[in-house]
C-alpha cells in the first residue's frame, strides 16, 4: 500500500486511549498555547530539554492527536466583524442522520467562527462575527429557513476572555 501523504497518521485520543503527558510535554503545551509561533529553540530551553527531543516531542504531540493545529487569534472587529454572538442551534428530530451535512453547510458560512456539537435541549452551539445586527438577523433568518432547523436561540457576547494555562 503506497501512502502518498506526507501527514502523519493521527490517534485520536479517547477515555479508552488516554494520552499521557509528562510536565515536560504540559510545559511545551503552555507555551504554545501561549505563542503558537515560538521557535523550536524557545520551546525545548522553556521546558528545559534539548532542540532535537523537542523538536521528537512536538512531532508525538501531532501525532497523538494533542495538537490538532496552530491557529491566529485574529480579532473579529478589526476585519469589519465586531458584532460577536452565540446561536444555539436545535435539529428536528428526522435529521439527525445527517448531523455531519449540517456541520459542512454550516462551516461555509463566513459569518461561522467555531461549532460545538453538544448533549442537551440544543444539538449545535456556533460562535460567529457579523459586521452589524442587520447581518446577524440575515444569518439566523437563514438558519431557520434550513428544512432540518427546529429553531435557534442567539446571545450577543459582549467579551471574551481567554482562560488561563492549566497544563
Amino acid at each position: 500500500m503506497n501512502d502518498e501523504s506526507s501527514e502523519p497518521r493521527r490517534i485520536r485520543p479517547s477515555p479508552s486511549n488516554p494520552v499521557r503527558l509528562d510536565g515536560v510535554d504540559r510545559a511545551l503545551l503552555r507555551q504554545l498555547e501561549r505563542d503558537a509561533r515560538t521557535p523550536n529553540n524557545s520551546l525545548a530551553a522553556g521546558a528545559g530539554i534539548a532542540p532535537s527531543t523537542c523538536l521528537g516531542r512536538i512531532r508525538a504531540l501531532r501525532e497523538h492527536g494533542v495538537i490538532r493545529g496552530y491557529h491566529a487569534d485574529v480579532d473579529p472587529a478589526a476585519t469589519g466583524h465586531p458584532l460577536q454572538a452565540m446561536i444555539s442551534v436545535r435539529l428536528q428530530s428526522d435529521a439527525r442522520d445527517r448531523l455531519a451535512e449540517f456541520v459542512t453547510r454550516v462551516s461555509r458560512r463566513p459569518e461561522v467562527r467555531d461549532v460545538y456539537f453538544l448533549a442537551g435541549d440544543d444539538d449545535y452551539m456556533i460562535r460567529v462575527a457579523t459586521a452589524d445586527t442587520v447581518a446577524l438577523r440575515d444569518l439566523v433568518g437563514t438558519l431557520n429557513a434550513w428544512a432540518e432547523v427546529a429553531g435557534t436561540r442567539t446571545s450577543l457576547i459582549f467579551e471574551h476572555h481567554r482562560a488561563p494555562d492549566t497544563y
